[in-house]
């Protein structure tokens, strides 16, 4: 079988590694992804391994990257995807890598710190030129003395001081200017006043232009301060306060034309500072425009090295400490590629000894590959979340491809909503290329992305079964002629007028010649959702089906087991449990389908209500009855029923007893010795006798042996019992749970019909223009409620039991799921983005 059926043949194999080629055969590996290495050193610490300092060395250029990317983003640049996979860098590739990586780095530092410093500088001397031009508002030159006084000015403008006090002034004033933060003026306002008892005159004004704040880099509009005061002590207190308020302060000339110098000084150093800020911020741009071409390759380089020193890490030396040795997990099909891998990677590095793979024999359970692609991998998915399949062990995957959908849409079945859920896959799938659906953030659009496939299948399964429901938004479409004629009827009966006054449902009688013509050619008849018995009859039909179904599925999961008992070659367990399984199945239901389908083609129409129950019959038939209001179907049925039910009783203890005895004889039984086998080549193009030989044997069954370990009968037995009260149980339990089939399609019928009934129909009651206005927003009403109630609510819940259906009633006949998946090493793309 292909892989799809059945998990690949995998086998253990050792790689024996040149020290010198060892890197690059690793990489040509990586590169294809087809093993699986093991951990050779699993009591050794990951600082006391070979390559611990090559690990190292990539982890302080990951770091250096890291920086890298954290300057760009505080730029504003984000480094995009890498165009092309690079491979692994050599050895003085890589060193290379890190050298410029570092020069970019140092770069970036310098540049980046030139900067901030020529930043702050600006700040400052701007800071300081508006606090220079903000105090020419306060502070003028006092009048000579001797003077006549002049009023007081209740402008701001005003200087602070009156200049007629000066007279009586024989101290020297002074100032202490600089900006304070907004939310800090009050506070330093006031402790000002309290700590100076009022010995200073202080102002405060707004900046003009907002700066930004070095602590948290935000943009504010400072407050600039002007305190004068006279004596030294308090002119020390005032310094302190300002520091505790991490003020800046900026000398303040006392005389007005040691200002205007100033301000004119501070004028040409801010232009020149502007000058170099802006060569700095060039060349900034110009050393991150490099890190943004180089950066991308050299992450994907770097994880692809460390990578390839981690799987080193994990190989062991020979003897001579000159060739390293790797176990692997590879696919036997895929042993070729491995050996050109390693002969391309000796040739990349130069070696003139080449390595090789051998395959060896082991006991141990392979891991499991199955090989998909996008259209299996969302069932495959569904089946590994129940479990990964045992090693080689049938697959329920291809199976489910055509049984999930069919079962889900079983429930679901409506032409509408299934066209709705087709066309939104449809969708998906033509532009599943798209950048934008591919790399969604949104994790329930991921779910939904990566199940187009599953959901365009359940939605034209779910057009077929709407077709077969004749329902569309829960009407019924006349796609052909109804085989039922009321004509006919009302010609052949005494329909009055007064009959018809008092009687709202009429009865058509199939009896009568030419009401009913025969079976629908497809579906339901249409005529059926206008009769009173409508949900009756549905609900007859849709349970008969639901356990047919459900038999059906069940028996097909126990025939599958076949594959598996024939693969492992124990034939006994055809005859010691797959019959005795079939016989109990089918002995008890499927004789129960027989009698659905017997009823179906004996009983027509026109004799239905002689009709005897089934659900009576098949009670008799565990009781060993018979009930003589309830006809036979069939001459001689008691008789064969009480036959079925033994073979079914009987065959209860062979599966519970038939394997523990087997295996206890054959325990006990002589044994001889094996055969060894001839040697044959693994490889194409090499001979018997090289290393990568194995034998007939290791090949075929890989080391396995039925005799390899001693037996525990008691083990074996309780197993066993347990399997068949499982079985035997499950059989009565599992048909009851495929009814959920019948009871969530009449759910999602009856739902669909109540929101046509008490949402759409309200559109139509007025058929004037009124009518048409009224009609969209009922639409839209009407849209909005099939998507989130029809199509999302109940298509979760038709997808969750149609899951449970096959992980419980379909997967447990035949699926153990006890096994671990491969994990090749491989460069996968999606992990450097």
């Amino acid at each position: 079988m292909g892989s799809l059926f059945r998990s690949e043949e995998v086998c253990l194999a050792q790689l024996f590694l040149q020290s010198a080629s060892a890197y690059s055969c690793i990489s040509e590996l990586g590169e294809r992804g087809l093993l699986e290495f093991r951990d050779l050193n699993p009591k050794v610490s990951p600082f006391q391994r070979r390559f611990v300092g090559e690990v190292r060395r990539c982890e302080e250029m990951e770091k250096t990257f890291t920086f890298l990317q954290q300057e760009l983003r505080a730029a504003g640049r984000l480094p995009g995807p890498c165009p092309e996979s690079p491979r692994a860098p050599a050895a003085r590739e890589a060193l290379r890598v890190q050298e410029q990586s570092e020069q970019l780095a140092q770069e970036l530092r310098e540049v980046s710190r030139s900067r901030s410093s020529l930043r702050d500088r600006l700040r400052d001397l701007r800071q300081h030129l508006h606090v220079l031009r903000e105090g020419q508002r306060f502070t003028s030159l006092p009048a000579p003395l001797g003077s006549p006084p002049r009023p007081r000015a209740l402008s701001e403008r005003e200087p602070i001081l009156d200049p007629s006090l000066h007279h009586h002034l024989d101290r020297k004033i002074n100032f202490v200017a600089g900006v304070i933060h907004p939310w800090r003026v009050t506070a330093f306002e006031r402790l000002l006043w309290r700590a100076c008892r009022g010995y200073l005159v202080a102002s405060f004004v707004e900046m003009p232009e907002p700066m930004e704040d070095p602590a948290t880099g935000e943009s504010i509009t400072w407050v600039i301060f002007l305190i004068s005061y006279w004596g030294e002590q308090i002119g020390q207190k005032i310094r302190k306060i300002s520091n505790c308020f991490h003020c800046q302060v900026y000398g303040y000339p006392e005389s007005e034309a040691s200002r205007t110098e100033a301000i004119t000084r501070l004028h040409g150093q801010i232009q020149e500072l502007s000058v170099t800020l802006e060569e700095t911020e060039k060349y900034l741009a110009e050393v991150l425009d490099k890190v943004v071409q180089v950066l991308p390759t050299w992450r994907v380089q770097v994880q692809k090295m460390k990578a390839i020193y981690l799987v080193l890490n994990q190989c062991s030396f020979d003897v001579t400490k000159k060739c390293l040795i790797a176990e692997v997990w590879c696919p036997v099909r895929d042993l070729t590629q491995v050996q050109d891998a390693l002969r391309q990677g000796s040739y990349q590095s130069g070696s003139s000894v080449e390595c090789f793979v051998q395959r060896v024999p082991t006991a141990e359970s392979p891991p499991t590959l199955i090989r998909t692609n996008k259209f299996t991998a969302g069932f495959q998915s569904i089946v590994d979340a129940y479990g990964v399949a045992s090693y080689q062990e049938v697959n329920p995957a291809p199976y489910a491809i055509i049984t999930f959908p069919f079962i889900f849409a079983i429930m679901f079945g409506d032409v509408g909503h299934g066209l709705l859920m087709f066309l939104f896959a449809l969708w998906m799938v033509l532009y599943e290329d798209s950048p934008r659906l591919r790399q969604g953030t949104n994790e329930i659009w991921l779910t939904f992305f990566e199940g187009r496939y599953l959901i365009l299948l359940m939605g034209a399964f779910s057009i077929y079964t709407g077709f077969i429901y004749n329902e569309c938004f829960s009407k019924a479409t006349a796609i052909f002629p109804s085989a039922w004629s009321v004509a006919t009827m009302a010609n052949h009966s005494s329909w009055s007028s007064a009959y018809l006054a008092t009687h709202p449902s009429l009865t058509l009688d199939p009896n009568v010649t030419g009401v009913f013509q025969g079976p629908y050619p497809f579906g339901i008849d249409p005529i059926w959702s206008l009769a009173t018995n409508h949900l009756n009859f549905l609900n007859s039909f849709k349970m008969k089906m639901s356990v047919v179904l459900g038999i059906v599925h069940m028996g097909f999961g126990v025939m599958l087991g076949v594959f598996n008992h024939v693969h492992f070659q124990q034939r006994h367990r055809l005859v010691l449990e797959f019959l005795p399984e079939m016989i109990f199945l089918l002995a008890l239901f499927g004789y129960l389908v027989f009698l659905i389908f017997y009823k179906w083609i004996k009983f027509s129409a026109a004799d239905s209500r002689v009709a005897p129950s089934i659900l009576i019959h098949f009670i008799d038939m565990f009781l060993f009855t018979s009930n003589a209001e309830n006809l036979p179907l069939y001459p001689g049925q008691v008789p064969v029923q009480m036959v079925l039910v033994v073979l079914a009783l009987a065959s209860v203890p062979v599966l519970l007893l038939g394997t523990p005895l087997y295996q206890w004889c054959r325990q006990r039984a002589p044994r001889t010795p094996l055969v060894t086998g001839e040697q044959e080549p693994l490889l194409e193009g090499q001979e018997a006798g090289n290393s990568v030989n194995a034998t007939t044997e290791d090949v075929e069954s890989g080391g396995h042996s039925p005799d390899a370990k001693h037996l525990d009968f008691a083990e074996i037995f309780m197993h066993q019992a347990i399997h068949t009260i499982e079985y035997c149980l499950g059989c009565v339990s599992n048909t009851a749970s495929y009814l959920r089939l019948w009871a969530l399609s009449l759910a999602h019928a009856q739902l669909s019909e109540v929101l046509w009934s008490m949402v759409m129909r309200n559109g139509f009651v007025g058929l004037s223009y009124v009518g048409g206005v009224v009609l969209v927003p009922v639409f839209a009403a009407f849209a909005v409620l099939t998507v989130a109630i029809l199509l999302v609510m109940e298509g979760l819940s038709a997808f969750l039991h149609a899951l449970r259906l096959h992980w419980v009633e379909f997967q447990n006949k035949f699926y153990v799921g006890a096994g671990y998946k491969l994990c090749p090493f491989a460069f996968a793309p999606d992990t450097w983005e």
